[in-house]
């Protein structure tokens, strides 16, 4: 048995998109794969999502972008993120199209023009009037999650700045303004995390129909009991008050499975049970409920345990636990299912 599995349901993925799409009532849902789809693998995400009703993709890079590419020869690909002058040949050679984020508009591909609105990052200040291969005018939330006065600040400005520039295809949305913001959705929204089964707000994501499609489980390496005084890993972080037996799971923070994640639960043997003491590089522990043999099961991810649960042990959000998983050899087996 591996020390570490991963398993992609990109049935859960099609779900997910079916309820975006639902949710968007009419307008496109461009499927976001950044960042290896959020360390859900960017091809196997990508081509559930547009099976599952998204008419593009968007990634970060052009180099991400000439990954997917590679696999799905026909989808709509935008690249987010900025592009190198020495990028723009290969962009335009992969149809890929480009965001102008600061004042230059490239020739020879299409071009999103993204207006700053609130985010205070990328973004013009202001759309002149916009060259012949723009197809596009976006802008980006800077706290939909969390802000409603905010967000809808951004919006108007949004609405007002591109009122003049109909024809053009406007976007706005995330994952939080298509779920939460119908006056978002304008002609397309670029969902990222609710894509994956995760909430844009931290709670739990089946509240809004949507499936976590990532799951992790290990292993029980070693059963050992402590008894009183003593500990478990570096530091000494854990020290037994009374005779407590601890498992050893054999994946750690090289994994993903981070150090500020003590004291989330995992489920072992059908129960949930703690993580204990220091993550190590490799391993972390688990205080058990009793005596449980070496090969026992243990889940991460799934099973009732959320990515959101342990973001907030971790004081982060659950975009940073997904993103930060080694889902691929050698640390790793994934598959994937249906």
């Amino acid at each position: 048995m591996s020390r570490s599995r991963f398993t992609l349901d990109i049935g859960a993925v099609r779900q997910n998109a079916r309820v975006l799409v639902r949710a968007l009532g009419g307008s496109e849902l461009w499927a976001v794969v950044k960042a290896d789809g959020y360390g859900h693998g960017a091809v196997d995400v990508a081509r559930a999502a547009l099976e599952g009703g998204a008419t593009a993709l968007c990634v970060a890079s052009v180099a991400e972008a000439l990954e997917v590419r590679m696999a799905l020869a026909d989808a709509r690909l935008i690249v987010l993120g900025p592009a190198a002058e020495d990028e723009l040949a290969s962009a335009a050679a992969a149809r890929l199209e480009l965001v102008g984020a600061d004042g230059r508009v490239p020739d020879g591909v299409p071009v999103h023009l993204k207006l700053d609105t609130g985010m205070g990052r990328w973004g013009l200040s202001e759309l002149a009037a916009p060259a012949r291969n723009v197809v596009g005018l976006m802008s980006h939330f800077a706290s939909s999650e969390s802000d409603p006065a905010f967000t809808r600040l951004q919006i108007e400005r949004f609405r007002s700045a591109t009122a003049a520039y109909g024809p053009l295809t406007r976007h706005l949305a995330n994952s939080a303004g298509a779920l939460a913001y119908p006056e978002s959705r304008f002609d397309a929204a670029r969902c990222g995390i609710a894509l994956y089964g995760i909430s844009p707000f931290g709670d739990d994501a089946a509240t809004r129909g949507l499936v976590p499609a990532l799951r992790w489980e290990s292993q029980l390496a070693l059963v050992k009991r402590l008894e009183a005084g003593e500990s478990t890993g570096y530091g000494r972080a854990f020290v037994a008050e009374r005779p407590t037996w601890v498992g050893i799971v054999p994946v750690g923070y090289a994994d993903g499975f981070r150090r500020d994640m003590i004291g989330t639960e995992v489920v072992v043997g059908g129960e949930r049970c703690r993580a204990i003491g220091a993550v190590s590089m490799d391993a972390f522990a688990v205080e058990l409920p009793a005596e449980r043999p070496v090969g026992e099961s243990v889940t991460i991810l799934g099973d009732g345990v959320r990515a959101e649960e342990h973001a907030h042990v971790a004081d982060t959000i659950a975009y940073e636990i997904v993103c930060g998983l080694r889902t691929s050899a050698p640390r790793a087996i994934r598959r994937v299912i249906e």
